[in-house]
């Protein structure tokens, strides 16, 4: 690859994650998803992302914030199908 098309890559990567970013994913779940749909490996997605993490620290401890600070949305998703079971259980037990 030249120096054109190398930076023209980076750019559709750095493109790529930023769409990830607007879906909420993390770093993780945008290197599986690139991975698979745009056959992108891993270690340059991750390499990407860290090189935006550190030009736009702010943004990106703000966007960790917004995520849960660090959670994945599979295991925020399980902690609140967690929370109503219990709860609708103590409702149920109250009930009885």
């Amino acid at each position: 690859m030249g120096d054109s098309s190398s930076a023209s890559y980076i750019r559709m990567v750095q493109h790529l994650i930023e769409k990830c970013i607007i879906f909420h994913m993390s770093k993780e779940e945008c290197m599986e998803a690139l991975s698979k749909h745009a056959n992108i490996k891993p270690v340059i997605t991750s390499t990407v992302w860290k090189e935006l993490e550190k030009e736009n620290k702010d943004f990106f401890e703000e966007y960790a914030r917004s995520r849960g600070e660090g959670i994945s949305g599979e295991e925020a998703s399980s902690q609140k199908i967690h929370k109503i079971l219990s709860d609708s259980s103590a409702a149920r037990d109250s009930d009885n």
